[in-house]
């Protein structure tokens, strides 16, 4: 693989993993909606 496709490689890689990172942190910290809100889908 040439060195472009290396680098868009691991840049795709960190922010798929980053992503995935900041959703568990995020469901962790718990800051979901409250029970007041309802959804009309």
């Amino acid at each position: 693989m040439s060195g472009a496709a290396v680098v868009m490689m691991v840049v795709s890689i960190l922010i798929v993993w980053g992503g995935l990172a900041a959703a568990i942190v995020n469901l962790r910290r718990g800051n979901g909606p409250g029970p007041d809100i309802h959804r009309d889908l």
